[in-house]
């Protein structure tokens, strides 16, 4: 009956340290899995800063390409009786460009004063009587209004392609540009009437709309919607970017 019960112990004992062991090398082989996945996710967020970080060299380099300085400067000669206003504007553009745009994110107010600079540098290539209209719908009380999450410079491309390629001399031609800041979204929209005369072949100036949507692709991911389509001879470019979303996915990968 002894021998019995010390073979059982020893039957018991075995069994324990074995599943002591097992438990051991699986925690091991989950505790090497996760770290796996984490240097996996280190690797994935370092190619998606990098990625970013070179697209956000491209576009500083593309917004201070001379061609761009050029042909602001050519307006404002032609129109001196302007000069004042538009040199004081051109002064807040370069401060944003050379400046702000540095940053990953500025704020939406920040963005939107520099493109209202831009359009106003903009106006006085064109006829007083020729129809620009410009709205700003912002509610003030947002919370985000402040807050640095905006890639800059998302809204050049669209401003520079509307008085780039709009039918200038066309009675009833146009250019509308509506920015909206509200529900913590901000939206541009951009439409014009098309010119008949294929436009020049741009030199370098400008990041390209296309270049610009693959930028928003890797920072916003799912959280931004840019339509881009024409009905007659009206071209319409609407973006938006739902920047409470955004945070909150930021929020939570840290």
């Amino acid at each position: 009956m002894t021998n019995l019960t010390n073979i059982s112990n020893e039957v018991l004992i075995s069994i324990i340290g074995t599943v002591f062991l097992f438990t051991i090398f699986y925690l091991i082989f989950r505790l090497t899995k996760a770290e796996k996945r984490r240097k996996e996710s280190d690797d994935k967020f370092q190619l998606l800063e990098s990625k970013i970080n070179k697209l956000e060299l491209q576009t500083l380099e593309s917004k201070l390409n001379p061609h761009l300085f050029k042909n602001i400067l050519n307006s404002i000669q032609s129109h001196a009786y302007q000069t004042y206003f538009a040199l004081d504007k051109l002064a807040n553009v370069l401060d944003y460009i050379l400046y702000e745009s540095r940053n990953k994110f500025v704020t939406p107010r920040e963005e939107i004063d520099f493109a209202l600079n831009l359009i106003e540098i903009n106006k006085i290539k064109i006829s007083p009587l020729f129809e620009l209209k410009i709205k700003t719908k912002i509610n003030e009380s947002e919370p985000l209004l402040e807050q640095r999450l905006l890639a800059p410079l998302v809204s050049i491309d669209f401003i520079e392609n509307a008085f780039k390629h709009a039918d200038l001399q066309s009675a009833d031609a146009f250019i509308a540009v509506v920015f909206e800041f509200k529900e913590n979204v901000f939206s541009l929209t951009v439409s014009n009437k098309m010119s008949a005369k294929k436009a020049m072949k741009k030199e370098k100036g400008g990041i390209g709309v296309e270049t610009l949507e693959q930028r928003l692709k890797i920072i916003y991911t799912d959280n931004f919607k840019l339509d881009r389509f024409t009905e007659g001879d009206i071209y319409i470019a609407h973006l938006k970017i739902n920047l409470l979303e955004h945070k909150a996915k930021m929020l939570a990968l840290r």
